[in-house]
């Protein structure tokens, strides 16, 4: 079986190292924290203009969800988000892929399901054995294909400890039972952050050398591994000639410990040694967006960035040390890898001390056409516009950003079916 599916393999062009991201998915589920509706449709928005090639955008097979996916669908389809795919989330049961498809005209899914006998077991509590795993996932992927899902990503959940005492190739027969159903991608799941740098790297190359196909890494941090074990699992499936998908979340939001922070894993992939050369990066990729994202996000999960965050905490390219400060007057070069203008940063930002009139939920029609006009944006329905603007700022439960003012004047109709919320009463 394994070498009818490496037969299949079609003459690769240069692998290269795409950005999926998932904080709309992993990053919300975090303990404690949330985004509304509006909030991860700004993402989505702050996300496209960054360049990233897919937002795993929620989950369509919920209810709750409906309004949010469609209304981020028709934004979509309206060229909001440029060339940017929004993909869903379902668990790899064929009942759960057909009602996200019921619920909503979503045409990209990630399905997955747990892969490791620890999980196996104890998860499921002895009722399924691996065998019924793999007949689940292919039933899952055969109604997705069925479905008209045009890419469709496998996750094999806690990939890295699937294979290490139990059946040594039960991951590559998943994996290639899954692309020979139809699956697009598979997804390589450091689940627990459980992987370091040299078996992530080896496991990856193995996996996409027998499947041939795009492999996704998605780690987590709780080792302190998540970005170096991105990068070289992305470097692993690039060896044995397939493309990458890097799974990212902004400020390395995430259960637990997080995920493999975004702007982290691009400085990697194009200022590190050996690496900053050879351009493995999607080139639409655009980090003077960084800046602006991982603030708006560092607000909108009301979590500080801390001091220290790469490239975007406020000591990034803070210098007190007589040598250190000596040596970047200098030359930056000598104390900086990459220049702060290359995240957006640097901008004078200017704080109004004076008479400050502001728009939200209790605000009035005088008061938003004032803020408007200061913001020179055009309203067409004041009315319409004054509603929205109550609402969001009630659903957000957080003063509106400029960004988020002019999303509401420019998308009224989206915005309003995005924060409409079925199905949870």
């Amino acid at each position: 079986m394994l070498n009818q599916c490496a037969q299949k393999l079609v003459e690769p062009q240069m692998p290269k190292i795409y950005i999926i991201d998932v904080t709309n998915r992993d990053g919300v589920q975090t303990a404690r924290i949330s985004l509304s509706k509006l909030q991860k449709t700004m993402v989505n928005y702050y996300l496209s203009k960054m360049g990233i090639y897919l937002s795993e955008f929620g989950f369509p097979s919920l209810e709750g969800e409906r309004n949010y996916v469609e209304g981020n669908l028709r934004l979509r389809e309206k060229g909001v988000f440029g060339q940017m795919i929004l993909s869903g989330w379902t668990r790899a049961q064929a009942s759960d892929v057909e009602k996200a498809l019921k619920l909503s005209r979503v045409k990209h899914l990630n399905i997955s399901i747990s892969t490791s006998q620890i999980m196996t077991t104890g998860k499921f509590g002895g009722r399924l054995t691996r065998d019924d795993i793999m007949r689940i996932m292919t039933e899952a992927v055969d109604a997705a294909i069925k479905g008209g899902v045009e890419s469709l990503g496998v996750n094999a959940e806690d990939a890295s400890r699937t294979d290490e005492h139990y059946d040594e190739d039960y991951l590559l027969r998943f994996a290639c039972a899954a692309k020979q159903h139809g699956a697009h991608r598979i997804r390589y799941c450091d689940t627990l952050g459980y992987d370091h740098t040299l078996s992530i790297y080896e496991s990856v190359r193995r996996l996409a050398k027998a499947v041939q196909l795009p492999i996704e890494i998605h780690c987590h941090n709780d080792l302190g591994y998540a970005v170096a074990n991105s990068i070289e699992g992305a470097m692993g499936a690039m060896e044995a000639g397939s493309d990458a998908y890097i799974n990212t979340t902004i400020n390395g939001m995430g259960e637990r410990a997080g995920n493999a922070d975004l702007v982290s894993v691009i400085l990697a992939a194009t200022k590190s040694r050996g690496l900053k050369d050879k351009k493995v990066l999607d080139e639409k990729i655009d980090l003077k967006w960084a800046w602006k994202i991982c603030n708006y996000v560092a607000d909108a999960f009301r979590l500080p960035i801390p001091i220290n965050q790469v490239g975007v905490g406020a000591n990034a390219f803070a210098h007190e040390s007589g040598i250190h400060a000596d040596g970047i007057l200098k030359d930056r070069q000598n104390y900086e890898l990459y220049g702060y203008e290359e995240l957006g940063r640097g901008e004078v930002e200017f704080k109004e001390t004076g008479t400050i009139i502001t728009t939200g939920e209790y605000g009035g029609t005088k008061g938003m056409r004032y803020v408007y006009d200061r913001l020179g944006i055009k309203v067409d329905d004041e009315k319409r516009t004054l509603q929205l603007v109550q609402a969001a700022s009630a659903h957000n439960q957080m003063p509106l950003k400029p960004d988020e003012l002019a999303f509401i004047a420019k998308y009224p109709d989206e915005v309003a079916r995005i924060m409409t919320v079925d199905g949870l009463l």
